[in-house]
């Protein structure tokens, strides 16, 4: 059986940006906010204790490389992922199809779901709309996200419109098959806006789903290799035929300034393994952009990593020592720019969400953008 026991509620907005309250089977979720990756059933580098001592609300797992390994059957004895991963608050998970889309080379699609190849021994998988349910019904999660066809980018419209046409396809078998949760827990259904760069397939696309009704929608097939702007105006053919009442989720995005800017489109969820990912190269993320702590500069500087910062990294050790720790290899170094890159996007969405609340958004967004230094913005004022 397939039932619900989440409800969003839209508490206050300023233009087009949204104060919400999303409630699931392990607590409510605040919104705007952004959600750590956790593709294994972990946040790389950190513990559930320290994601929750940040304040994550909630965090995104991934169905097809939980499915590939350690397979569903081990995560269902274990009584759930909650229980499996040690995480008490709420999970999202993706349904696979962007690893579906990434896998491009060793897959076939059909309108059945998708053959193809896993990373991890070869053996042949197939994935359809009720696969992927499946597996998310057998993990536990909060959110459940529908398969769907992501086209690359670029892409003709034919192309696209032929990923809509399935996106569309699949939700409707998504929409009648029933689950139940390995917790016996309600698992809310979010659907994804196909549509690549042509606004008419994306109002297609988000008006099939939403005749359909689903507890929430996520704007798909953006942060995949087209420029910012074309991003942008992604988010800005799919948000004003999304309903107000239900969550809305930009996938896979983003840079700090990306947040901002979607979140004043009208935007409420996302995730990005941006936090982690620069954090492993030595890469923190402060109010005036980008630091990369290996640079000889931080080599005798004993300056938090940013001044203020609450986080635990910065409260007790220096840049420079934490540049000696990456220099040498150590995995101290690449924990603690973690947890600060973690601390920092928890931050801004506090912030985002105060902002909001206090009808001061609109200047948020300006004095931020203002301060924020993208890679781009750097390069131009060195040269």
């Amino acid at each position: 059986m397939w039932f619900v026991s989440g409800v969003f509620e839209l508490v206050h907005s300023e233009g087009k940006s949204r104060l919400g309250r999303l409630s699931t089977a392990h607590g409510m979720v605040e919104t705007p906010v952004f959600m750590p990756v956790g593709t294994q059933g972990s946040v790389k580098a950190v513990s559930p204790l320290e994601l929750d001592g940040m304040g994550t609300q909630i965090i995104l797992a991934n169905t097809y490389h939980l499915f590939v390994r350690p397979g569903t059957e081990i995560i269902k004895k274990a009584g759930g992922l909650h229980r499996f991963a040690g995480w008490n608050k709420a999970i999202l998970t993706d349904s696979g199809g962007f690893q579906v889309f990434s896998l491009a080379q060793l897959r076939k699609l059909t309108d059945e779901g998708a053959f193809f190849q896993n990373h991890v021994d070869g053996a042949s998988v197939f994935l359809g709309p009720r696969e992927a349910l499946d597996i998310q019904a057998a993990l536990g999660s909060d959110i459940a996200m529908l398969f769907d066809e992501c086209p690359p980018w670029p892409a003709d419209k034919k192309t696209v419109a032929e990923a809509v046409r399935r996106t569309l396809l699949w939700a409707s078998v998504s929409k009648n098959h029933e689950t139940q949760t390995v917790t016996g827990l309600g698992q809310l259904r979010f659907a994804i806006v196909q549509g690549g760069g042509y606004a008419e397939l994306r109002q297609a696309c988000a008006a099939g789903l939403v005749e359909m009704g689903f507890d929430g929608y996520a704007i798909g097939g953006v942060s995949v290799g087209e420029p910012e702007e074309e991003m942008f105006l992604a988010v800005e053919a799919s948000e004003p035929h999304l309903p107000h009442d239900k969550p809305r989720y930009a996938m896979g995005l983003g840079m700090p300034h990306q947040v901002v800017e979607m979140v004043a489109r009208g935007v409420d969820m996302f995730d990005c393994v941006l936090p982690t990912r620069l954090a492993r190269n030595g890469t923190a993320f402060t109010a005036d952009g980008l630091l990369n702590l290996e640079n000889a500069c931080y080599t005798a500087d004993f300056e938090p990593v940013e001044k203020g910062c609450a986080c635990y990294a910065c409260q007790n050790f220096c840049r420079a020592y934490i540049r000696h720790l990456l220099k040498a290899k150590e995995i101290l170094g690449l924990r603690l720019v973690t947890l600060h890159n973690l601390h920092f996007y928890a931050e801004l969405m506090r912030g985002i969400r105060a902002a909001i609340r206090e009808n001061a958004f609109s200047g948020f967004r300006r004095s931020f953008t203002a301060r924020f230094k993208t890679p781009n913005k750097q390069v131009q004022e060195t040269e």
